[in-house]
């Protein structure tokens, strides 16, 4: 779909001033779709991927719609997460700049009411908020949608996903019956169709080509590597690939939070960001990950699709997500507005399999790399630190040890070892000690070397023999003197000798009659190892219950 200009769209002179402002000139193909049909007062389902600039597509023309001096809730819209609701909000009031008379309100959990009640009594036309807090809003009294005029549901896919099913669908019943609707999803699963269906009136279905759901601004890798290597791997990597401002995807709360310890704790300045966070602190979080104080944020789901940071160079899958809707909005995050990025997969084990899923889900070119060596780690430290040498010396900024390096001149070292030696205590005081993983060794590890190689099958040989040498035969259909003899690795032990050249044992014939007499017999004993006799029938040994006397013989009389 072709790209238009925003003066194309026929905007207000007021929304075109604040595009201008945020520095856009042409609009995105979701936007240049979406647009015209939202103003012209139709429904709309619009399937794009994150990071299209699908927010400035359904906020643009509702603020087009909202009056200025109707005090009312005149637009709605249902985001999934707390920090979507936030950046929506932001994002309408940088839209709606110029636009004078026009209030917005975000209202979230995870925040006291009270601000909200100001808010919303003081008369707000905009509102933007989670499904929980809208029907707890709608249930005291303090939102009434009875003027609504849109109502847009902003990653519907993922709110179902979250279970926010029935409060959707309670707050679709509860606003006017002559709304317009919008529906703006990256997938369109079958439960969404259902509520379009029941909630919408014929609407206008936008989908972008299947080539934007691959990500072509994203270079997209994996690494196969082992478990225990991840956190070795990606220090290398961000320390090879010189990463500046990133996040990291993890699966669980609890790994969230050991990977940030362990980058803490290797010196990089690293963050955290998942549910069992308050509200108060994910802010400050995301206050200082887009104010780049720190470089790296480690989060688990829950922000793939709340965060709204254009210039994130690099996106890694710690963990692999569990479907591969979820890949798409995690790699999301980078290659925004047009920008280039690189989106980093681990794959570990049997994993394998389920990155297969993903690639032919995205139809992309997600190609497999080596981990880098120990040898490239420190030839890219060595180059980086040349480089920052380099610097320091054409600006002349340092401080000067003249004497220190006369006396070491006249103690008799060269020049070249004084400025090695400096630079090797330097680099041991700076850099980190990288560790050895299974990827260094090519013979264990897989992530160091090329594709997988199987041995092919060859009925003559059986493999290698574990001192290397030459592969050992098969034992020949022929009978047990034919097979070779086999050899003892220990040559201080004796030889064993061969079955068929042990002496057996003289053949002695015995009468039928030769047996040992009932008497001579030893007594008979049960499982347990004691035997028959002083217990009665059916009592189980061990008990303390005295045994039964002995019957008396009969007399040979009777």
């Amino acid at each position: 779909m072709q790209k238009k200009p925003f003066t194309e769209l026929g905007l207000s002179p007021e929304i075109l001033k604040a595009v201008e402002k945020l520095g856009f000139e042409e609009a995105t193909p979701i936007q240049t779709a979406a647009i015209p049909v939202l103003l012209g007062g139709r429904d709309l389902l619009a399937q794009s991927q994150t990071g299209s600039g699908k927010t400035a597509a359904f906020a643009i023309p509702a603020i087009e719609k909202i009056d200025p001096h109707n005090r009312a809730v005149q637009a709605l819209v249902l985001c999934p997460t707390r920090e979507l609701a936030v950046q929506v909000a932001e994002e309408v009031a940088k839209l709606a700049l110029f636009k004078r008379g026009v209030r917005e309100l975000p209202i979230y959990g995870g925040t006291s009411y009270d601000r909200q009640f100001r808010g919303l009594e003081s008369g707000v036309q905009f509102v933007i908020g989670t499904p929980g807090r809208v029907i707890d809003h709608l249930d005291r009294g303090s939102l009434r949608l009875d003027q609504l005029k849109m109502l847009v549901l902003d990653e519907c896919d993922r709110m179902l996903d979250m279970g926010f099913a029935e409060d959707i669908e309670r707050i679709l019943s509860a606003a006017p019956a002559e709304r317009q609707t919008a529906f703006f999803s990256a997938t369109l699963p079958k439960q969404i169709r259902h509520i379009i269906d029941q909630y919408s009136r014929e609407p206008e279905h936008i989908k972008m080509e299947s080539a934007t759901i691959s990500a072509p601004a994203i270079d997209q890798v994996y690494y196969e590597v082992d478990r225990r290597s991840k956190i070795e791997v990606l220090c290398r990597l961000m320390d090879v690939q010189d990463v500046k401002f990133g996040i990291v995807f993890c699966a669980t709360k609890m790994m969230c939070d050991e990977l940030t310890e362990a980058l803490i704790t290797r010196g990089y300045s690293a963050d955290k960001l998942h549910g069992d966070m308050s509200q108060q602190m994910r802010e400050r979080t995301m206050k200082r990950f887009r104010d780049h104080k720190i470089e790296m944020l480690v989060a688990t789901d829950v922000a793939a699709r709340g965060l709204d940071v254009d210039d994130i160079e690099v996106v890694f899958n710690y963990d692999l997500p569990q479907d591969a809707e979820d890949y798409v909005h995690r790699i999301g995050r980078t290659g925004r507005a047009g920008r280039s990025g690189r989106a980093i997969t681990f794959v570990a084990g049997r994993e394998i399999w389920k990155m297969q899923q993903i690639q032919r889900y995205t139809r992309g070119n997600i190609r497999r790399e080596k981990v880098p060596t120990l040898d490239e780690l420190a030839e890219k430290r060595s180059g980086a630190f040349l480089e920052t040498l380099r610097e320091a010396l054409q600006k002349a900024d340092y401080k000067r040890y003249d004497a220190v390096v006369d006396e070491l001149l006249s103690a008799g070292h060269s020049a070249t070892d004084i400025a090695s030696a400096a630079m090797h205590l330097l680099a041991q005081e700076t850099a980190r000690e990288a560790e050895k993983i299974l990827e260094d060794d090519p013979e264990r590890g897989r992530g160091g070397g090329g594709p997988r190689s199987y041995p092919k099958y060859d009925p003559k040989f059986r493999g290698e023999s574990r001192e290397g040498g030459a592969p050992r035969e098969y034992a020949p259909r022929g009978g047990y003197e034919d097979r070779p003899r086999s050899t003892s690795s220990y040559p201080d032990r004796p030889q064993r000798t061969p079955f068929q050249d042990r002496p057996r044992p003289p053949f002695r014939e015995r009468p039928w009659n030769d047996r040992p007499a009932a008497a001579d017999k030893p007594p008979r004993k049960p499982f347990g190892g004691k035997p028959f006799g002083g217990k009665s029938h059916g009592q189980s040994y061990g008990t303390t219950r005295p045994s039964a006397a002995p019957r008396k013989p009969r007399p040979e009389n009777e």
